[in-house]
């Protein structure tokens, strides 16, 4: 199991090899369908994502509210095939990769390789699992979504698997 502070570097994110084990610790964000099609419209409008793409990761999760003394509430991970319209002119916008659950399309495992990105897969299912790796939970932007807004999360000892690597790897 390798133990990874985001960000990543190029060199780190390079060293990953798909089925590689990790526990990933820092700052995510969270964004799901309808958080990218808003995404989308400000990349074409020349306009600032809610958040510096340059080195971060996209969760695609909606979390739940947080329980008392929590966080976060349960936060597991949705179907990545969703977002795969998405991703690479998220990756080409400077991201660094994503974490999701399934397999993605060839054009975004291309895309992780033209630009360096790794996608990490989460277990479906174990959303309350994830939910208590979360230590620190804020609103970042597009609050009317609800649980599609998008969140920074603080993960500490996120268990993931490298599903797809940036050399065209894949788990799957």
């Amino acid at each position: 199991m390798k133990q990874l502070t985001l960000p990543l570097s190029k060199e780190q994110i390079l060293s990953l090899r798909a089925g590689d084990c990790v526990e990933l610790s820092g700052v995510v964000f969270t964004a799901r369908d309808c958080a990218h099609r808003r995404f989308m419209e400000l990349l074409e409008e020349g306009k600032p994502l809610p958040f510096d793409p340059h080195g971060a990761f996209i969760y695609f999760a909606g979390p739940c509210p947080a329980p008392a003394g929590k966080a976060c509430g349960s936060c597991g991970p949705t179907t990545s095939a969703r977002m795969n319209s998405f991703a690479p002119t998220m990756l080409k916008a400077g991201l660094s990769g994503f974490i999701g659950k399934g397999e993605m399309n060839g054009a975004t495992q291309e895309a992780l390789k033209t630009y360096g990105g790794v996608y990490f897969a989460a277990i479906g299912g174990a959303g309350a699992f994830y939910g208590n790796a979360i230590k620190k939970m804020e609103l970042v932007a597009f609050p009317d979504l609800l649980s599609e807004a998008v969140y920074r999360l603080e993960i500490e000892a996120f268990p993931l698997v490298v599903a797809h690597d940036a050399h065209g790897g894949t788990v799957y």
